[in-house]
């Protein structure tokens, strides 16, 4: 019964939580080496890819809430490694949670900062 009521309860109140989202123009990104403690920003713009030490990072769209670009971006990543095939990470990253949903590589982590907007970020 309880859980049923958490449930209704939750339901109705999601609508309310919904923000109202914008798309970037692009999203600009921050690696870390972590042999050497170096980091390095990387702006990518959507549908753009660039290399960062072995790694292919690729961005496919980065969304924003309306009318707050620098507060909670999220960016829809995929990262190989050059030399292999595989998928190292593919999904949402979040600025505000770069831990809930990381990049799982021994020598390099990358992490969403922002958001670009078309006011020329």
């Amino acid at each position: 019964m309880i859980r049923t009521l958490s449930f209704l309860a939750l339901m109705t109140a999601t609508p309310a939580l919904a923000e109202e989202v914008s798309t970037g123009a692009g999203a600009m990104l921050r690696g870390l080496d972590k042999v050497n403690g170096e980091t390095t920003d990387i702006k990518l713009e959507n549908g753009g890819s660039a290399s960062y030490g072995p790694l292919s990072v690729e961005l496919t769209e980065c969304r924003f809430p309306q009318g707050n670009p620098a507060g909670d971006a999220y960016a829809f990543l995929t990262i190989r490694e050059q030399d292999n095939d595989g998928v190292l990470f593919q999904g949402w990253m979040i600025a505000s949670a770069p831990a809930l949903n990381a990049l799982d590589h021994s020598r390099y982590d990358v992490w969403v900062l922002r958001c670009i907007t078309s006011e020329g970020d």
